[in-house]
């Protein structure tokens, strides 16, 4: 069995790990025995060397099978997942888990929480009063078997290594593998059971990856690992140079999602809602993804999609009146009016630096065990490719201290760019990959 001196060293010279030896690395620094500076040395090694799809493979597996294994098999019909790789009022799970379960699909989503400027499915849902988000597997297959949908918070067991291995990623600036990124999001998915998975891959300035190139790069590795392992896969590239949607915090983006399911919702987050709902009945076995895009559309338009939603927080513990009359999730103590600067049409909108304001108003979280303010956030009235005057609202602030309004409006306004004519249209969906 090679020591973890000779396995930094090999990866050093360039040269492919094999198994043993990946296999040896994470279990020996999931349990303790291999030191921080070692497996430092090692992910550096990764960062600047990288690895073969091979190699990628079993590290994957590797991770996802240093804690528990979900067995999904209590649940009837083929469990199909979705995985977004983040970004600004990203709510897309709380209305495509519903839409896919109202056509005949099954979604048993494990779902994390937020940290800096990206929300988490989690803290959307706990916006909801009694909303449960842990409980027993039992229970969980039974909801998903009577509802088509449920939605849990990730087990402390689920991929260990993961865990491990990101926290130390992000104090030795060795987040930005390839790698290292894929192994991290396809462990977890691997991991919780699904027999397919979609994966949103985001790119612009509220995401990880920042170029098509580098979302294609890392959709067609992530797609590789889950073929490997007998997943079947599929992923959008999707655009995140603006926030999805127009509400931004956890409160705010659970109404946007009810309003979406109930035929109100912004144009663009419906329509990636909708392909992305196509996408997971397509692996289900369901139908060509057009014509299942074509039914998620009618789970909206006839409103079984909100029923199916309504379903899912009843058996899941939640106060179905705040579903009903959202007012009782947003009701923010305090409101600051965001204005334009001057006139002329919004030619960009820094998601980034719209997510890091909505932190700020305590929305999201700067470290792990921030507590968060379920109605805080922002709604935006203004977009990429909108015509404005000087003075005219653009967003408007919400939170229960006042006090950090002017921080916020400062990030906020600094994410608008202006200019005399609109900028080219983007599409949504940047990439398919089937």
């Amino acid at each position: 069995m090679a020591t973890m001196i000779e396995i930094i060293e090999k990866k050093q010279r360039g040269a492919a790990l094999d198994e043993a030896e990946i296999a040896e690395f994470v279990g020996s620094y999931t349990n303790g025995s291999v030191p921080d500076y070692q497996a430092a040395a090692l992910l550096m090694a990764i960062y600047f060397k990288g690895m073969s799809r091979e190699e990628t493979v079993m590290l994957t597996r590797a991770m996802a099978r240093s804690g528990d294994m979900i067995d999904l098999g209590a649940i009837e019909g083929v469990k199909v997942d979705k995985h977004s790789t983040g970004g600004v009022g990203d709510k897309t799970t709380l209305i495509l888990s519903p839409l896919v379960a109202a056509c005949g699909g099954k979604v048993a989503k494990m779902s994390g929480r937020g940290l800096g400027h990206t929300g988490g499915t989690i803290d959307k849902l706990e916006a909801i009063p009694g909303f449960r988000t842990t409980m027993e597997s039992g229970e969980f297959f039974a909801i998903v078997n009577c509802v088509g949908a449920a939605i849990l918070g990730a087990t402390g067991n689920i991929a260990p290594a993961d865990k491990k291995i990101y926290a130390l990623r992000d104090v030795t600036a060795t987040v930005a593998s390839l790698p290292l990124v894929a192994s991290s999001v396809m462990s977890k998915k691997l991991a919780s059971g699904a027999d397919a998975i979609v994966l949103d891959v985001k790119c612009g300035s509220g995401a990880f990856m920042k170029t098509v190139e580098e979302a294609r790069e890392l959709s067609r590795l992530m797609i590789d690992i889950g073929r490997a392992e007998g997943r079947k896969m599929a992923a959008f590239i999707t655009d995140m140079d603006v926030p999805l949607g127009c509400a931004i915090g956890n409160a705010l983006e659970v109404r946007e999602a009810v309003e979406t399911l109930q035929g109100r919702g912004p144009a663009d987050l419906t329509e990636i809602c909708v392909l992305l709902s196509g996408a997971m009945l397509h692996l289900a076995g369901m139908g060509p993804a057009s014509v299942c895009e074509e039914r998620a559309r009618r789970a909206i338009a006839d409103g079984s999609g909100f029923q199916k939603f309504r379903q899912m927080v009843e058996a899941q513990g939640g106060d179905v009146s705040a579903i009903d009359d959202t007012a009782k999730l947003v009701g923010a103590p305090l409101e600051k009016t965001v204005r334009a600067a001057q006139t002329g049409c919004i030619v960009h909108i820094d998601a980034e630096r719209c997510g890091v304001a909505s932190m700020l108003l305590g929305a999201g979280r700067r470290v792990k065990d921030d507590r968060l303010d379920y109605c805080a956030g922002i709604m935006l009235e203004a977009k990429t490719g909108d015509k404005v005057v000087a003075g005219q609202p653009i967003a408007r602030l919400y939170a229960t201290n006042g006090a950090l309004f002017a921080a916020a409006e400062a990030e906020l306004a600094g994410a608008y760019c202006y200019g005399a004519a609109p900028p080219p249209a983007i599409p949504l969906v940047l990439d398919r990959i089937f």
